[in-house]
């Protein structure tokens, strides 16, 4: 049972949870672009790829796969996903499975916008989203919350208190969305490619909504989010908040995802819950519900081999467990 990881960056914490679910039995893979990715010095094998977009990247992953038996594929970049998911089939011909949902899934996730209409539509809470300054300008009230429609991280994300600092980071993260990776999904609508929206003020939540991989729900883990480093959540604490595990289960059973849903909701003083935004793989949050007792990739692993998994014993997170990362240095070269 031989998994490979593709754009794994520096989430060494994930390639040594999925060491400890093999058991030294079997190898965890990576893969990245970037031939100094921190994560090559965790792996029992790595190996530098092409770009996503790159007209061989799939051919050179099944190449890969072929040549070190790879069972199973995991992809932890937003870019990669759909990549993956529209040559699932081909994979599959060739015995190998990847962990990621599908289009429809992704179509929602990726795009904020579409994000913010499916909310909508299924009845969940949602800051009012704009396309245009102004459509923003005649509903919206100050301050306001400017992102990439195709985002992920920290990039691009602003404040504006006014109308003049409105139409100046409009144009800042037009110039920053064309000079980064966004401008790959965001060509797909250049004209509407950042978001104007609703400042919602409160506490923060980010869940962790677990499906099996055949997209029926399992359990949502729930992190109270104390600190945020670079988009991504640096401390945190789980929780019992069943009005958010409820939303969970909901949003489980209405997108019907492969595995794990990171999910950011915020509750407002008057107890009002919102949900922002969907990421239909592993999230930064990840380590605070593994720190809590949850081993979504032990999990995984027993699901690929077609063992029954116990929800009690691998998919329950502790209480009031608080977590912080640390920041490591590691010698590339």
């Amino acid at each position: 049972m031989n998994i490979l990881f593709t754009s794994v960056g520096r989430r060494t914490y994930l390639v040594e949870y999925f060491k400890e679910a093999l058991n030294g039995c079997d190898e965890v893979h990576v893969a990245n672009s970037d031939e100094n990715s921190p994560a090559f010095l965790v792996a029992d094998k790595y190996v530098v790829s092409p770009l996503i977009y790159d007209d061989n990247y799939i051919s050179f992953l099944l190449e890969y796969c072929d040549k070190n038996k790879i069972n199973a594929i995991i992809s932890l970049f937003d870019i990669d996903l759909p990549i993956l998911s529209k040559n699932k089939k081909l994979f599959a011909d060739n015995g190998i499975k990847v962990i990621v949902s599908d289009k429809r899934v992704l179509d929602v996730c990726n795009d904020k916008y579409a994000t913010y209409i499916f909310l909508k539509e299924h009845g969940f809470n949602a800051p009012k989203t704009y396309l245009n300054i102004e459509d923003a300008k005649n509903n919206l009230d100050y301050p306001v919350i400017l992102k990439p429609r195709w985002g992920m991280g920290s990039i691009g994300i602003y404040k504006a208190d006014n109308f003049e600092e409105l139409e100046v980071f409009y144009k800042k993260i037009s110039r920053e969305i064309f000079s980064t990776y966004l401008k790959y999904e965001s060509l797909i609508d250049v004209d509407h490619a950042i978001l104007i929206q609703e400042m919602i003020v409160g506490q923060e939540y980010g869940l962790d909504i677990i499906n099996d991989l055949d997209g029926n729900y399992q359990n949502t883990i729930v992190k109270k989010k104390v600190a945020m480093r670079s988009g991504e959540t640096d401390c945190a604490e789980t929780v019992d908040f069943s009005e958010l595990k409820l939303i969970g289960e909901k949003l489980s059973k209405s997108l019907k995802h492969v595995a794990n849903l990171d999910c950011d909701a915020f509750v407002t003083v008057d107890n009002a819950v919102y949900v922002l935004e969907l990421n239909a793989r592993f999230g930064g949050g990840y380590p605070f519900s593994h720190l809590a007792g949850v081993n979504l990739p032990k999990a995984i692993v027993k699901w690929l081999k077609n063992e029954s998994v116990d929800v009690s014993e691998l998919l329950i997170a502790k209480p009031n467990v608080y977590g912080q990362k640390d920041i490591n240095i590691v010698r590339i070269k």
